[in-house]
């Protein structure tokens, strides 16, 4: 196809493969929550493997999220795309056809890969697609997308496990992904622009996936398996052995720097106190925010016997508070800079605590009426962190980091995703594990596990205000963001 040609006449054609990409992504990472509880009906397994199957998808993403981009610099982007798009579907249906919590826990993490292959190429084919006039029109048709699905995702997932169509039950969940994926295959196939690759000839850091790979791995298996196993020795060598690891990663970074090849991550983001900040920021973040997303959904499915429907209409005010606070920060940011997370942090904080609240004050009697204002203020106040989050933090960089500086924090807020999963999952399961018996003492523990978790959330988010202060002042102006975050997305993972 004539690439010219393309972009004149079907650009918006092949950006709707992009987008649906992007919400089959966003879909995945949500409604295995909301299903967690059917998959042990179904699957059988143990409160670890509910853990996994959120953990591991998010783990491997956050590991290969390191050379995604790179990937479509060395063989073309719409090339990756399509294979990532082909990938991510077969091991959706891998997903839907396992027959135990070991297979889907591996098709998850096979998933997670593919997911990141497939969702940085987005963001250069968009560049690739649309002139520069109207990107700002293609961004703004792409953000309000992501938070309807955001919305819908585990409205969705309740509503295919509770029909159980053709007695699938919860692989429906997964097995949506056919048609959404055949879609998005065709329509890029047919008009993406193919555009020559930047890099060709150019090597993956295979050994510094490799590093950081194992690092992440022996930090996230004892946090997840420890409880579980009883913390024997070996379970907390490995927790200790990470962090060597992880620095013979990052001493790896530097030398491969000096020695004139492409490192996976930019060392010289790391001398910066104020980048520095803002990764610790978006890890307690995104673990408070994940952490509480897949308690919550088991709390009210294990601990209060909701339906999957219920419980996701129950959470559904997180997800709308969600959707109008991130249209709040987006037109703030620039008024208020930095403070726009303090205020979405205190909303978010006072959100969970009145949930704690509730918890204590109506106790077994708790109806779904009485989550819908905490969760409603909580989730408004995670949405206005969404859109000048990066922005901010980017802030603090040079303009030619901004590709690797951008496409590390991605990652690493797929990081925190996972060690929210496995930290605050550990905490909820660990207290559910010791109820008394009876249906009495079941409910009572799962309001304990509920309101203490919510409690340690809390406490990320402490950590996450504190941490706001070392933050820049000021989002990106106007024209800095245009040249230097929207133009180099696409380089967001080299």
């Amino acid at each position: 196809m004539d690439t010219k040609n393309a972009l004149h006449r079907y650009r918006w054609l092949g950006y709707t493969a992009v987008i649906a990409a992007s919400v089959m992504d966003l879909l995945d990472s949500t409604v295995a929550n909301v299903a967690a509880p059917a998959i042990r009906t179904g699957l059988g397994g143990s409160y670890a493997d509910l853990q996994w199957i959120a953990a591991g998808y998010t783990l491997a993403m956050a590991v290969a999220l390191l050379t995604g981009g790179r990937l479509g610099d060395m063989y073309g982007r719409k090339r990756v795309l399509l294979a990532g798009i082909a990938g991510f579907t077969v091991t959706s249906m891998m997903c839907a056809a396992a027959q135990s919590p070991e297979m889907l826990i591996v098709a998850r993490i096979a998933q997670g890969v593919c997911g990141a292959v497939m969702l940085p190429q987005g963001f250069g084919l968009t560049r690739d697609l649309f002139p520069a006039s109207e990107m700002k029109k293609a961004w703004g048709i792409f953000g309000p997308l992501m938070g309807l699905s955001a919305v819908m995702g585990p409205i969705i997932a309740g509503v295919l496990i509770h029909a159980d169509l053709f007695g699938t039950g919860w692989r429906m969940i997964f097995g949506i992904n056919l048609p959404i994926g055949a879609f998005a295959f065709v329509m890029g196939w047919k008009y993406l622009p193919d555009v020559a690759p930047t890099a060709r000839g150019a090597r993956l850091d295979l050994p510094g996936v490799l590093l950081a790979g194992t690092g992440a791995f022996l930090l996230v298996f004892p946090l997840v398996q420890g409880r579980e196993l009883g913390w024997p020795t070996w379970v907390l060598v490995m927790l200790v052995a990470s962090l060597p690891v992880l620095a013979v990663f990052a001493r790896y970074q530097v030398l491969r720097k000096r020695s004139g090849r492409t490192p996976l991550v930019e060392p010289s983001v790391f001398t910066k106190r104020a980048y520095v900040s803002g990764v610790a920021f978006a890890i307690a973040f995104t673990a408070s925010m994940g952490g509480m997303i897949l308690t919550l959904g088991i709390f009210l499915q294990l601990g209060l016997g909701y339906t999957a429907l219920h419980s996701s209409l129950t959470t559904a005010p997180w997800a709308l508070g969600a959707l109008f606070g991130s249209a709040f920060g987006g037109i703030m940011m620039a008024r208020l800079g930095r403070r726009i997370l303090h205020l979405g942090l205190l909303l978010m904080g006072g959100g969970l605590l009145a949930l704690h609240g509730v918890f204590q004050w109506a106790g077994a009697d708790i109806t779904d009426w009485d989550f819908a204002a905490p969760l409603l203020v909580g989730g408004a106040g995670m949405g206005m962190i969404f859109v000048p989050l990066f922005d901010i933090i980017l802030n603090g960089v040079d303009g030619h980091e901004i590709g690797s500086a951008s496409g590390t924090l991605q990652a690493l807020q797929q990081l925190g995703m996972t060690l929210g999963f496995a930290v605050l999952g550990t905490v909820f399961f660990n207290i559910l594990s010791d109820a008394r018996p009876g249906p009495a003492g079941h409910i009572d523990a799962a309001l304990d596990a509920a309101g203490t978790t919510a409690l340690c959330t809390v406490g990320l988010i402490a950590l996450a205000f504190v941490l706001g202060f070392f933050l820049p002042k000021t989002v990106r102006s106007a024209e800095e963001a245009e040249a230097d975050v929207t133009a180099d997305r696409e380089l967001a993972l080299v």
